[in-house]
């Protein structure tokens, strides 16, 4: 890529995708992970070479624990789960954590599949798992739609961004539960545990 457009790569929603192809979120989440763990991150871009990204993150001191099987504290469970996200990346990875503990997954990429899925499959829905930044129709108003059709919906809010400010916005409209993503499957299976047995 060129000069001017590695300078702003890591800024929010900006994208060089067409329209509705991308949300320009990816690096940026990428950035403030990054950030948020005290490290930096650099990019280096040449046109018809390639790009390289250096990340640097700082050495923990932590004393090293025996990590316990996974498994053991996977909380398995059933029933139909409706992932609206815009990634692949997300949807794919996603989708073969919930199956791994057990449910059927519906998948929906944007606010007006995310819609007709929920509309066709309402009675077999137990939990919409739900994106808060997406083109189009954002999570907020996907939520405050979805909770049209059923007031009694179960809805967990995903975003790479912190809990504050529009999720939170969400959540005190009635949204059950909030995850941030990059989640691994513990950390997942536990917030559906939360909504389902209603804490």
């Amino acid at each position: 890529m060129d000069e001017s457009t590695s300078q702003r790569i890591f800024d929010p929603f900006f994208t060089t995708k067409e329209l509705g192809r991308g949300t320009g979120l990816g690096l940026a989440s990428a950035y403030g992970i990054i950030k948020n763990h005290g490290g930096i991150i650099y990019v280096y871009s040449e046109i018809g070479e390639g790009t390289t990204f250096n990340i640097y993150l700082p050495a923990s001191e932590k004393e090293i624990t025996k990590e316990k099987d996974m498994l053991e504290e996977i909380l398995n469970a059933t029933g139909t789960i409706l992932l609206v996200d815009d990634e692949e990346m997300i949807i794919d990875v996603g989708r073969k954590m919930l199956e791994k503990l057990g449910f059927e997954v519906l998948i929906a990429g944007n606010g007006k599949k995310a819609m007709e899925g929920y509309k066709k499959n309402r009675d077999r829905i137990d939990i919409v798992i739900l994106d808060m930044i997406m083109p189009g129709m954002g999570g907020g108003e996907i939520y405050d739609k979805l909770k049209e059709i059923n007031p009694d919906i179960k809805v967990l809010l995903s975003s790479g961004y912190s809990i504050s400010g529009q999720a939170t916005e969400i959540l005190d409209r009635g949204c059950n539960g909030f995850i941030q993503k990059p989640f691994d499957i513990k950390k997942l299976s536990h917030s559906i545990r939360k909504i389902i047995d209603g804490d």
